[in-house]
């Protein structure tokens, strides 16, 4: 029995399933204890000979070791000798010729017994031929035919096998390359390229542990080789970079040997469920979210040295070894730097002795669109001279004169800053970016890592100024075309987030930095200043835009006073759209955009007519009215019959619904003779990016509940509710809702199903009580307490309340019953969920019609807070 980690259970004497489970099972157990003391390779390696071990006395149980016709080999990464708690079993059976009935059994019995101990076997049976001919048409196999390794059996087979598949002529080195190549773009196509991800995959994911395979794998194909140390020799590595990649894949391993652990299964994705254990058995501490936090900026930053030496590495393999009689033609870019087909290369090994040059590298790629990437030994140059940096590149004079030309270069923001940050020159010139490098948001909303997440918004404000994405943001396109100074725009996406994890107001603390940066680098005190504000309130946009009545021109008055001018609007808008958009592939939908755009639009018309003069609700109702009545006299309508139920309508409605939607309404609800039933109308198109839901109905008690409960069935989301009953006492009630996808409601069948289950709910049928229900897997590793405020509202006899709880299926139908127990009355509601926190505000009164008393708001809080927290329980 292995000696490993002085594990010295012997085996069973006579085969017994139990007895081998519970061998198993108390080896799973020892390797769990020594997790903590032993080094993971040791840990990895154990497990793979203690596997090898109990296969061998499996094979000579079934009698297969009489058989001198075959031979049993360990590929993939137990071919390499390594194996994690719950990883693969890959197994070759290398047979002389196709077996035969008694060989047949022993295999098929061989292959059950490790089916019965419950191991994750993957096998295969083939001749000499088969394998070569299906090695040679599959890259996947011919990589695991790479690492094989002879368990026991046939030692001539397996030797003649071996021989084959490191020949030419079964994959030659070029064609293994461009194919392993291509497998790692396809694979890094599926991760959208980043390993930033909220539950990345630390296998597959770019920077993975499959990047550090392919490293290895074309090396050991050209080179012949069965370690990645060997590859120091041959100077495809040099022994920093192999310590280096040691390192990553040790903390890799000893990540994904955790998850194994605590998952009880093969899991590489790092998912919620497992992380705050997986961070305590890692030995991050049982903090919860620090924890993780801390974990998983080791994990981001791990992966991106990985990316990386892959990069750089598989690079060096293809031009100096695979292509070193190819010619490459070479021009000079100027004294220090030189033009190697499309990448650039430093002219000498000193060249970045002086620090600027690490900047002008750079500026070299924006201004040459020729160059599409940094040569491999640039990128080594860069790396070494990374380490050796005292200080920060900003604190050199000419360095700051460059990086400020590189931000107002056209292209500054195309490749010249993806590489910055690829390459580590964006944290080694400031200081702060070293800060938000792998940090880690844990919540559902925030996709992507601080700094990834800044860069990703860099490149969407670049997307402003190309003549491609003019169709997609026009109005975005249109005022950057118009700045002077786009490069302000770029400052302040670079540091809207720097100063998140330090504790503090984010947004105050960058807006300090900012200011900092800006005294160093000598802007004017106009750009200074600028730059802090909309740092400071990169937020206030979106925030007014998602939770406030934005067709409340009060609403819009204020937010405009704290904009004061249409420069900072302009700015603060095409920020504010490449934030949201950046933070999560997901969240960003048209309604959204939407509701930004109509912000901005009417922020800016109030700054034209004078902030001193500006709209007053009742011209906007005149205005609506005196559009709408037109178009309604078209659809055959007589003026007085439009004006007998325009009587009979609060007046607030008129501000709230474009003359559009007036008409829509009004048609409808004239044409619709039996009052006593519902009128539900679904928008056929998207009105302003979402659908919309429109009913008409006697008010009675829980119809807010009702509507939500039916909506829901549906399985739709609801951004947006105006919530209005007339003074005839029938509610006019309009929904904003999209598809779980973010898209509006476009199917008529869909639309159709909305309006007949809305038709029933209202009705009283069915009968919708309702279970508990039930969190996902995501969800249920977020908790948020729930809270409750009220706030000033904009008129005497309506109260705001604010209310923010975790986004459970159903909240809105519990709100809904809490107000109605409490008899308070809905009048508008902003639905906004920002990954796994829903944060919605409501304008409601009491039963009089009016705002709520301080004993009233009393009640609702306690209610409310009673109700969301029996929600989440359990």
């Amino acid at each position: 029995m292995t000696q490993a980690l002085s594990f010295n259970r012997p085996l069973p004497e006579h085969y017994s399933l139990d007895a081998y489970k519970k061998l198993f099972a108390d080896f799973q157990e020892f390797q769990a204890r020594a997790f903590h003391s032993q080094p993971i390779n040791t840990l990895v390696k154990a497990r793979a000979r203690f596997v090898d071990e109990v296969l061998l006395e499996l094979w000579q149980h079934c009698e297969l070791s009489k058989d001198k016709g075959i031979s049993l080999i360990a590929v993939g990464g137990y071919g390499r000798g390594e194996l994690h708690p719950f990883s693969d079993i890959d197994l070759m059976l290398l047979v002389d010729k196709r077996p035969g009935g008694s060989q047949q059994d022993a295999i098929s019995r061989f292959i059950t017994l490790l089916w019965d101990l419950r191991l994750e076997v993957g096998h295969s049976v083939r001749t000499y031929k088969e394998t070569i001919s299906l090695g040679k048409d599959d890259i996947t196999i011919a990589t695991n035919l790479l690492e094989m390794r002879l368990l026991t059996g046939n030692k001539t087979l397996f030797n003649e096998l071996q021989q084959a598949v490191m020949a030419d002529n079964f994959w030659s080195s070029q064609a293994f390359f461009q194919a392993k190549r291509h497998e790692q773009q396809q694979r890094h196509a599926q991760y959208h390229g980043t390993a930033y991800n909220l539950e990345p995959n630390l296998k597959a994911n770019p920077g993975g542990l499959r990047d550090i395979q392919t490293i290895g794998w074309v090396a050991k194909k050209h080179f012949n080789t069965r370690t990645m140390r060997e590859l120091v020799a041959y100077q495809y590595l040099t022994e920093d970079e192999y310590q280096e990649l040691m390192e990553c894949e040790a903390y890799l391993w000893q990540m994904r040997f955790a998850l194994h652990l605590e998952a009880g299964r093969n899991e590489n994705r790092i998912l919620f469920d497992y992380q705050p254990a997986a961070a305590e058995r890692l030995g991050f501490g049982a903090d919860g979210k620090a924890s993780v936090e801390r974990m998983m900026k080791r994990f981001f930053r791990t992966v991106q040295r990985v990316s990386e030496l892959n990069e750089m590495l598989l690079q060096h393999f293809e031009g100096s070894i695979l292509n070193s009689q190819q010619k490459v033609k070479v021009s000079q870019l100027d004294d220090y730097f030189e033009l190697h087909g499309h990448l650039i290369k430093a002219s000498d090994n000193a060249v970045f002795a002086r620090r600027d040059n690490l900047l002008r590298l750079f500026w070299h790629i924006a201004n040459n669109s020729n160059i599409t990437g940094v040569h491999s030994t640039t990128i080594r140059l860069i790396r070494q001279v990374r380490r050796r940096l005292m200080g920060d590149l900003q604190d050199y004079e000419a360095c700051r004169q460059l990086f400020l030309t590189l931000l107002r270069h056209p292209r500054g923001m195309d490749k010249a800053i993806t590489l910055m940050h690829r390459y580590g020159i964006l944290a080694a010139y400031l200081p702060q970016w070293r800060n938000i490098e792998g940090q880690m948001q844990f919540d559902l909303f925030h996709a992507y890592t601080v700094d990834e997440h800044t860069h990703r918004l860099l490149k969407n404000l670049y997307k402003y100024s190309l003549p491609e994405h003019e169709s997609e943001f026009p109005l975005c396109t249109d005022i950057v075309k118009k700045m002077e100074k786009p490069e302000l725009l770029y400052l302040a996406g670079i540091f809207h987030d720097i100063a998140k994890g330090r504790g503090g107001d984010h947004s105050e603390l960058g807006a300090m930095d900012v200011r900092e940066f800006a005294k160093l680098h000598k802007l004017s005190d106009f750009d200074s200043k600028l730059i802090a504000w909309l740092v400071e309130h990169h937020l206030l946009m979106s925030v007014t835009a998602q939770r406030r009545d934005i067709h409340d021109p009060q609403v819009v008055a204020e937010f405009a006073e704290k904009i004061r001018d249409e420069t900072r609007l302009n700015y603060l808008y095409c920020l504010t759209l490449a934030d949201i958009r950046a933070t999560n592939d997901n969240l960003w939908n048209d309604w959204k955009g939407s509701l930004l755009r109509e912000l901005f639009l009417a922020t800016q018309k109030a700054f034209r007519r004078g902030l001193e003069k500006p709209m007053d609700l009742r011209d906007l109702i005149r205005e609506n009215q005196a559009e709408a009545l037109p178009l309604l006299i078209k659809q055959t309508f007589i003026e007085s019959e439009i004006l007998q139920l325009w009587s009979r309508i609060k007046a607030d409605y008129f501000a709230r619904y474009s003359p559009k939607q007036i008409v829509w309404h009004c048609e409808h609800i004239l044409r619709h003779k039996n009052t006593d039933e519902p009128l539900v109308l679904v928008s056929k198109a998207a009105i302003k990016g979402g659908t919309q839901v429109f009913v008409y109905t006697k008010d009675q008690p829980g119809l807010f509940a009702r509507m939500v409960a039916a909506l829901d069935s549906k399985k739709v989301n609801i951004f947006d509710a105006q919530i209005m009953t007339n003074k005839d006492g029938y509610a006019m009630d309009t929904f904003v809702v999209l598809e779980q996808n973010g898209e509006a409601v476009t199917s008529p069948s869909r639309q159709q199903s909305i309006k007949k289950a809305l038709e029933q709910f209202i009705a009283g049928k069915p009968d919708f009580s309702r279970q508990k229900p039930r969190l996902s897997r995501q969800m249920r590793q977020f908790t948020v307490p729930p809270k409750v405020v009220f706030l000033p509202g904009n008129t005497k006899h309506r109260t705001m309340l604010e209310m923010a709880a975790l986004d459970t299926p159903g909240l809105l139908y519990d709100i809904g019953q809490v107000f109605q127990q409490c008899g308070v009355n809905i009048h508008a509601a902003k639905i906004t969920t920002i990954g796994e926190r829903a944060e919605d505000f409501f304008l409601i009164s009491n039963e009089q019609d009016d705002a709520l008393t301080p004993e009233q708001q009393s009640q609702l809080k306690r209610s409310l807070i009673e109700q969301l927290s029996q929600q989440t329980e359990g």
